[in-house]
């Protein structure tokens, strides 16, 4: 068992690593895509949006469907197959349509985000059963930055392609079919590593069963359901703004895509690069602490885009939101695993999406309807979009403190533990010399 175990997370971690490389080839440069294409806000809006009410409208039955097939494992490596596949006519649209290409975009990208989404629940059950939960931020930090150090080196030799391809071969189209084209292969790899992976036995019971009508109906009154609201309020504000950073930089400021992507990029490393500080701090202080600390921070990122459009000023407020989302992302993931008991993991996971995916469209909804009747603030709607989507972040932040911790773990205080990691000093040594 044990060794069955070791050797699925090896695996696991192969195709982490593949999905990865995918991930960088494209999550950052499909709003690209789409401007390359003539899309308004409307559509960049819906490009962000759709993608995750559909997957989260779908994440709702996937437990249901897991247990139908009678295997996790069957159903995440059959979905990201098919995930694999639908690169093919993202790939395609340019050179088979020649009108509403950004509208085919919206349903391509719909198709592949929602079917990737299906088969997280499932992984992620299987992934907490593989890994103690004493030692979740350990190991769940170590490989995410391993994916993140992955991601990042793919994201940039994507970002040179298409400068490349933009600004000396004058083709910018070529380029996105070269970088998906490698995005599409890397995820038919690292499907092959997921029919590899060991699935730990799991008796599913008829009381472990509810449906999302109980979920939401006691969502309120449970601590997992008050977790749940403040995640996806959070992601609501988040979406506000998100769809609209790359508007900003590359439409607004006339940004190359090379700077685009380092900007961009430098979140990204941040975020990876300081999971394992921040995961090891967990294992110790518990998931809810980090998530609270992380949080007061989160509001203050797209707020300080407002004074300056300065690109070395811009790549430090990106290392610093993504310093402090690498622990709320982190600690919210690892207290998602604690919370809930194995034979209920898979169905409050897809719940838990099924209400953030919701939260997420309705964000990014809200944002695209915000970005074209704002007032303009120094000149520019979009600025008045980030300053919003800050202020609504701080409002969310009070329904934190209505959660409680759900693990032993050591009670320090705010002051220590926010010294601790900001001196990265390993966590048990520094509180206990306190």
């Amino acid at each position: 068992m044990e060794h069955k175990i070791k050797q699925s997370l090896r695996y696991s971690l192969l195709d982490g690593i593949f999905a990865s490389i995918m991930l960088g080839c494209s999550e950052t440069f499909i709003v690209p895509y789409a401007l390359a294409m003539k899309a308004g806000p409307t559509l960049i809006g819906l490009l962000v949006a759709l993608p995750q009410l559909a997957g989260a409208l779908l994440q709702a039955s996937s437990a249901a469907l897991s247990e139908w097939i009678g295997s996790r494992k069957a159903l995440v490596a059959g979905t990201v197959f098919i995930h694999a596949l639908i690169w093919i006519p993202i790939i395609a649209i340019p050179y088979v349509f020649t009108d509403h290409r950004a509208a085919y975009l919206v349903v391509f990208y719909t198709m592949l985000v929602s079917i990737g989404l299906v088969s997280f629940p499932p992984w992620a059950s299987m992934m907490a059963d593989h890994v103690p939960e004493t030692e979740r931020g350990k190991v769940f930090g170590f490989r995410n930055r391993v994916f993140g150090l992955t991601n990042i080196s793919a994201m940039l030799l994507s970002g040179l392609v298409l400068h490349l391809f933009k600004n000396y071969l004058n083709a910018p189209i070529a380029g996105f079919t070269m970088i998906f084209s490698i995005a599409f292969i890397s995820r038919l790899v690292s499907s092959y590593f997921l029919t590899r992976m060991y699935e730990p036995p799991l008796v599913i019971k008829p009381e472990h069963r509810f449906s999302i009508f109980s979920f939401l109906k006691r969502i309120a009154r449970s601590n997992f359901g008050r977790f749940v609201i403040f995640v996806a309020l959070i992601n609501f504000a988040t979406f506000m703004s998100a769809p609209f950073f790359a508007v900003y930089m590359l439409r607004d400021l006339g940004f190359s895509y090379l700077t685009y992507t380092v900007i961009t990029m430098t979140a990204t490393l941040t975020i990876f690069s300081m999971m394992k500080l921040w995961g090891s701090h967990a294992d110790h202080v518990g998931n809810r602490r980090i998530l609270r600390l992380s949080s007061y921070f989160i509001p203050l990122n797209p707020i300080l885009w407002l004074f300056s459009h300065n690109i070395a000023y811009l790549i430090a407020i990106q290392f610093f939101g993504g310093f402090f989302w690498a622990g709320f992302n982190l600690s919210a993931s690892n207290f998602m695993y604690d919370a809930v008991t194995p034979e209920k993991r898979t169905r409050c996971i897809a719940y838990y999406n099924v209400v953030n995916g919701i939260a997420i469209f309705s964000g990014a909804m809200s944002g695209a309807f915000l970005a074209k009747h704002l007032p303009p603030l120094f000149g520019n709607r979009i600025l008045a979009l980030f300053l919003a989507s800050g202020l609504v972040r701080f409002a969310v932040l009070p329904i934190c403190s209505t959660i409680r911790e759900v693990r032993q773990v050591k009670h320090v205080s705010n002051f220590d533990l926010f010294i601790s990691v900001m001196t990265a000093r390993p966590p048990a040594s520094s509180y206990l010399n306190r």
